[in-house]
């Protein structure tokens, strides 16, 4: 007997259920913070920005995160049962981003904290879509958990 259509389907699609409405969480929580950030780029001769997502187990990320964050850097939880947060850092470079999470990812190693993950992407100009940023974020990060690629910072540059 052939197995139903929803069933031999799903390997094809790109993402589940799950996987989509944690998009539709990050978009909703990114979307208007990131329109305010464009605004000010575009004011303020395109200074870069850096969006990241972060999770980890057996910790508490957010009250680490807050002590570890500039005041001028946003955090935002996205997802608390899973320990999920997104952080944009304001005027900051890849280079920064980078450093920031090792110094973080240091801090968690000592904590004991489990699967950790995390995914930046820079944007050095107003010109692409914030629903486009949010997404590549969210795919890269989608990406990092299914290649199970934990304890690595996986980074993106958009020009």
């Amino acid at each position: 007997m052939a197995q139903p259509e929803r069933r031999r389907r799903k390997k094809n699609l790109r993402f589940d259920e799950s996987n989509i409405k944690l998009a539709l969480l990050v978009l909703n929580k990114l979307e208007k913070p990131l329109e305010l950030l464009y605004y000010l780029m575009k004011r303020e001769n395109e200074r870069p920005l850096v969006l990241m997502l972060l999770s980890a187990e057996e910790i508490e990320l957010e009250i680490l995160l807050e002590a570890e964050k500039r005041d001028t850097d946003l955090l935002f939880e996205i997802d608390k049962k899973n320990n999920l947060y997104a952080l944009i850092c304001q005027e900051t470079k890849i280079d920064g981003g980078y450093r920031f999470a090792e110094r973080f990812y240091r801090t968690l190693e000592t904590q004991n904290a489990t699967n950790i993950y995390s995914v930046e992407i820079e944007v050095c100009s107003p010109k692409y879509e914030i629903k486009e940023v949010v997404f590549k974020l969210i795919e890269t990060y989608m990406k990092a958990v299914n290649e199970e690629r934990e304890g690595e910072i996986i980074f993106h540059s958009l020009h």
